[in-house]
């Protein structure tokens, strides 16, 4: 869909056509593009991932060399492939291909199998090509790989999916899993920073630095620092395999380029020549250089490799300028391919730190959107993969030094698919990275977190899962972080990211959702003509020598490569013409009143491009050159659209918390789902008043709340603090009634570990099934269990022995449907099933409901309807609602909905809830009034109310209206928690917590100083002892030990009857003996201290 058109035919207002229209229901010919769009970036960085970036990754990874029975064996990978998902071998089945809908429903993985061609050579001779199986890898959900890809809605409804499936998850064990969306700083580009904490990494340092964040084709990424030192030196600083390395800056530029000492310090003092102190500084670096005896390039390489030879696993025949060249390779600028390149480069970020540590340029700011990208999940998928493939190669050569040995006979490629076949595959982890989201890596893949990659995209309503494609988050580290400017709304992300949908708390403005007119660009397109093109436009090449002083001239970067140099007054021509270029894409003409030009060019370049006051004379920077039209480069977000940079609210100005908690219709494919838990409205209702963009996205198909009557009255003292009361009678009609779905999944192979012969089943005639099961051991569809109730059972084919599960959930619930699986092999017998229970729940006491502005409320009362205030025309009110909760909250919206939708009522009407489509001159109350008046009613929405208990009319006008309502997860069923007596902790005999396990309610210390204020100390000694852990001890008055009072030990001739006295061991009689009434875990603590050698002594008097 192209972008300018995109936003252009939205529709004008809602309507409530495809209510009325007969065609509602029936399937369209093509998917929803609107709702398709959402997870674009998540499905088009997946496909360039496995398709494009596999292959270089594959040339990208390094063959690994080893020694072996003095042989130099040599194993790398030429191309790889990873294909769909697909039955596994041994299976017999009509259809080859996997569907999602199967892998939800049994509870496993949706992968496809990756296989890759091994060569392998020894002492430098190709032996040959194997095929090698390297495990499964989990495919995301509609890319080019799935195979529901290009499939029509009626298709897709076939294979029990949505018809609007949009894709973009993974599936791990049956759960929808999302990579998160990161924010990462701008690849290769140097950002000046400064950092107090820098200060503590060595003598000398000081807080300011360049830091650049160097990433390859293949997404592979490092981090690399320039520390400025106090006596003017530089320091470099790399991560390799997690550890934190410096150098100084002159052995990096001389192991890098084959130039004299001179030739480098020209390069370095290129702008500054009259500057005498960076002069110094420079020969400086040099100096150090030198005084190690390292004078020439190779000596250099030869001193670092002997250095660094350590850390690097290479193999033992490696020289030492072999190891070093490795480390340029995989630490320094990895970005850029040639070495000379690398230097240019350093040599430019040395002559920022320099005009930054002089304070001759700004510090620039890393949370800025201008120096952030987005790591697509396509991306941290590839580098993974590429990380698991080194590792696999590793694990090869592992194999061979473990089992080696024992393998006789010579090189064939019998004993080399063996050895591979050792190796360990890529299934497990890739499964351990989605299922739990924490990457086990030894290099990092150059991210600050390691935790937190990936989210369960919960299916709790429509709205909420569409928000788990939207996000992007700035990182889990910075969640610990002290200060707070990381958190800031930027004025530069207007546009990019909505500035209210942030979750309260921690994540707070880490976590940001894209506006709907935001898109991520994952298509990283060729940039290898533009040198031409700048030095046709009259940049001088990097190593020419331009017609000005280096002073007078900016330097040009593109794509981290320093591409040459551009003069003062040239430069502003440059960009204007790039910008040209870059907007007319048919027509590149300089001429300015070419026709049409300069209409589209002011369409176009209202949109945020990088390039504004470039050359503004305030931060004369020599980096200010440094450009990337956002056209050519792989970047992160797309321009603003071409409308004026208009914002469209899907939702209005619904507060985000509580959306997310909204009980929906979240999907249609009930019967085909085995989520843990779902949420089901039974009732849903379309919203009467509602933004445009709610039908440009479709969202009628998954509604989530009901059009109640809502009439704002103080009516009884049932709605104080946020209750509210709900008419007995709409309850009884069905009023946000609702169920849970639940699935449990009974996997006999686990249960009952090593025991083949164990199926479900029941014995023919067995009282204990009390006919609730059927004969296969499970129960009948449609059937209502209580607590207690037999829920499967399972017999011993071997023994004949049954065994009976029952039902422990104390609410009552009917039986879904159950369906049996097979393993992943297709040889589990029927060993496994996923049985689904609905527990309906209607609203109680205690229900927690919104309206679509955050005002929450519980239900407090089911009022019955002859006792409500009823209108002149009879009508009861469905909900009560204290006028108290509007003035200091001031939800004026909720006023307007209602005006609005009692006049939608009244006209059949959708109205429009559009933020900012009224105004001071055209105002909502008079637009709605005007309706209202025209429907026979009160211009201010306002109307008389007849009490309920009386009949009296009521003194006051009453405002009411229809208000679109909500009902939230959060239900009193869950919460409750009930105690007498029950479970205790082993160790200190006090009751366990927790209500999934009965436990007791903790009486904590602030409880505890509330009733000492209170003064009521027979409650305090009743809860914090009788009801706690009470136990009676025997103490001895003498010498007060409560460990020592034994019982006396009988002589054999006693008789068992016979009393026994307690006899305390230390004075040697019993007469001093007591019973006092202590804690048990008083006893348990003096116990532990007699273990440490410490007495307790107690004073009884």
């Amino acid at each position: 869909m192209d972008f300018s058109s995109k936003w252009s035919d939205l529709p004008k207002g809602p309507s409530l056509k495809n209510l009325t229209d007969g065609s509602f229901g029936h399937m369209k010919d093509t998917q929803h593009a609107a709702i398709q769009d959402l997870t674009k970036a998540h499905i088009e960085s997946f496909d360039q991932a496995v398709i494009d970036g596999l292959n270089r990754v594959v040339q990208a990874i390094p063959p690994l060399e080893f020694m072996f029975k003095n042989e130099r064996i040599s194993l790398g990978f030429v191309e790889a492939a990873i294909q769909n998902p697909v039955v596994a071998k041994g299976n017999i089945c009509k259809e080859m291909k996997v569907f999602p809908a199967e892998c939800r429903g049994r509870r496993c993985s949706y992968k496809g199998k990756i296989v890759a061609d091994v060569s392998w050579s020894i002492n430098g001779v190709p032996k040959g090509i194997i095929k090698q199986s390297l495990g499964h890898v989990p495919i995301m959900v509609k890319s080019k790989l799935c195979n529901l890809h290009g499939m029509s809605p009626k298709e897709l409804v076939e294979h029990h999916e949505e018809a609007e499936e949009m894709g973009g998850y993974f599936i791990v064990n049956g759960i929808e899993k999302v990579i998160r969306m990161l924010i990462m700083p701008r690849r290769n580009y140097p950002i000046a920073m400064s950092r107090p904490k820098w200060k503590n990494r060595g003598q000398g340092y000081t807080q300011y630095g360049i830091s650049m964040r160097c990433v390859r084709e293949e997404h592979t990424a490092i981090n690399m620092n320039l520390h400025y030192l106090e006596n003017g030196t530089v320091m470099l600083n790399f991560i390799y395999q997690k550890e934190l390395f410096f150098l100084p800056l002159g052995f990096a530029l001389k192991a890098l380029v084959d130039f004299t000492d001179f030739q480098i310090y020209q390069e370095l003092i290129k702008g500054r020549e009259d500057n005498s102190f960076y002069k110094t500084c420079v020969s400086e670096m040099l100096r150090i250089v030198t005084e190690e005896n390292c004078t020439t390039r190779s000596k250099v390489l030869n001193y670092l490799g002997e250095r660094f030879r350590v850390k690097m696993n290479l193999p033992e025949w490696y020289t030492n300028e072999q190891c070093a060249n490795f480390l340029l390779n995989e630490c320094i600028c990895i970005h850029l391919k040639s070495d000379v390149e690398k230097f240019y480069l350093l040599c430019l970020m040395t002559r920022k730190l320099f005009t930054f540590a002089k304070q001759e340029c700004m510090e620039e700011n890393p949370d800025s959107i201008v120096c952030q990208e987005v790591l697509t999940p396509g991306q941290l998928y590839l580098m993974f993969l590429k990380e698991r493939l080194t590792a696999w190669l590793v694990s090869v050569k592992l194999s061979f030094d473990k089992r080696g040995s024992k393998v006789t006979g010579g090189w064939s490629s019998e004993m080399m698919i063996k050895m591979l076949n050792m190796g360990t595959d890529l299934t497990r982890s890739f499964e351990y990275l989605l299922a739990t989201g924490n990457l086990q890596s030894k290099t990092g893949l150059g991210m600050l977190q390691n935790t937190g990659l990936c989210v369960v995209a919960d299916k709790l309503n429509f709205i909420r899962y569409l928000s788990h494609f939207r996000c992007v988050h700035r990182g889990a580290a910075f969640a610990k972080m002290r200060t707070t400017s990381v958190r800031k709304l930027l004025p530069e992300s207007w546009g990019f990211l909505c500035p209210v949908h942030t979750p309260d708390g921690e994540p707070c403005g880490l976590m940001n959702h894209m506006t709907a007119s935001c898109e991520i660009v994952a298509l990283t397109l060729s940039t290898t003509s533009l040198p031409g093109l700048l030095c046709s436009l009259g940049v001088t090449p990097v190593d020419g020598t331009p017609g000005r002083a280096f002073a007078d001239c900016y330097p040009v970067v593109l794509d981290g490569a320093v591409v040459g140099w551009v003069e003062a007054d040239l430069a502003p021509v440059v960009v204007e013409s790039l910008r040209r270029f870059k907007v007319l894409e048919e027509d590149s003409s300089l001429d300015r009143d070419c026709p049409g030009s300069q209409n589209r060019q002011g369409q176009l370049i209202s949109r945020p491009v990088p390039l504004h006051n470039t050359l503004s004379h305030g931060a004369a920077c020599t980096e200010l050159g440094f450009w990337q039209a956002r056209v050519d480069c792989p970047r992160t977000f797309s321009p603003l659209p071409a409308c004026g940079g208009k914002l469209h609210p899907i939702l209005g100005p619904q507060p985000e918390s509580q959306e997310h908690q909204t009980m929906g219709f979240p999907l249609h494919s009930f019967m085909d789902r085995s989520d843990n838990k779902l949420y089901r409205l039974q009732t849903p209702q379309s919203p009467l008043v509602r933004p445009y963009m709610y039908d440009h996205y479709g969202l009628d198909n998954y509604p989530s709340g009901t059009n109640a009557i809502v009439a704002v009255i103080s009516y009884t003292g049932y709605d104080m603090e946020d209750a509210m009361i709900v008419n007995k009678s709409s309850w009884e009609r069905g009023f946000a009634h609702g169920s849970i779905y639940k699935t449990e999944l009974v996997d006999l192979a686990e249960k009952v570990k090593g025991e083949d012969g164990v199926v479900f089943g029941t014995k023919p005639g067995d009282p204990k099934v009390k006919e609730k099961l059927d004969a296969d051991g499970l129960p009948f569809i449609g059937s209502v269990l209580q607590y207690g109730d037999p829920f499967y059972s399972y017999i011993n084919l071997n023994t004949g022995q049954t065994f009976i599960s029952y039902y422990k959930s104390q609410e009552a619930c009917i039986v879904d449907n159950i369906k049996v699986c097979s393993n992943d092999g297709g040889s589990g017998r029927f060993k496994r099933v996923c049985i689904t229970v609905r527990v309906p729940r209607n609203p109680t006491i205690g229900d927690k409901f919104a309206s679509r502005h955050g005002q929450k409320g519980i239900l407090s009362r089911l009022w019955p309807a002859e006792d409500m205030p009823f209108t002149e025309s009879g009508m009861t009110p469905d909900i009560l609602f204290n006028p108290h909760g509007f003035p200091s909250r001031m939800t004026i919206g909720m006023l307007i909905e209602s005006m609005a939708g009692k006049s939608g009522a009244l006209h059949g009407l959708g109205h429009d809830a559009t933020p900012f489509t009224f105004s001071e001159e055209n105002s909502a109350l008079d637009y709605f009034g005007e309706l209202l008046r025209a429907g026979g009613y009160n211009y201010y929405g306002t109307e008389r109310l007849y009490s309920g208990l009386s009949g009296q009319e009521l003194e006051a006008d009453i405002f009411i209206g229809v208000v679109y309502y909500q009902r939230l997860r959060h239900m009193v069923s869950d919460k409750f928690q009930v105690r007498t007596t029950g479970a205790r902790d082993k160790v200190t005999n006090q009751p366990v917590g927790g209500r999934n396990v009965q436990g007791g309610i903790r009486f904590g210390e602030m409880e505890r100083d509330a009733l000492l204020a209170h003064g009521s100390s027979f409650l305090l000694h009743d809860r914090l002892f009788n009801c706690s852990d009470r136990s009676v001890a025997q103490v001895c008055v003498d010498c007060g030990s409560l460990l020592s009072p034994l019982l006396e030990k009988p002589p054999p001739y006693w008789s068992s009857m016979r009393h026994r006295k307690t006899v305390c061991t230390l004075c040697g009689k019993s007469d001093s003996v007591d019973s006092v009434s202590v804690p048990y875990v008083f006893r348990y603590f003096v116990a532990e201290l007699a273990a440490m050698n410490i007495k307790v002594k107690l004073e009884v008097k």
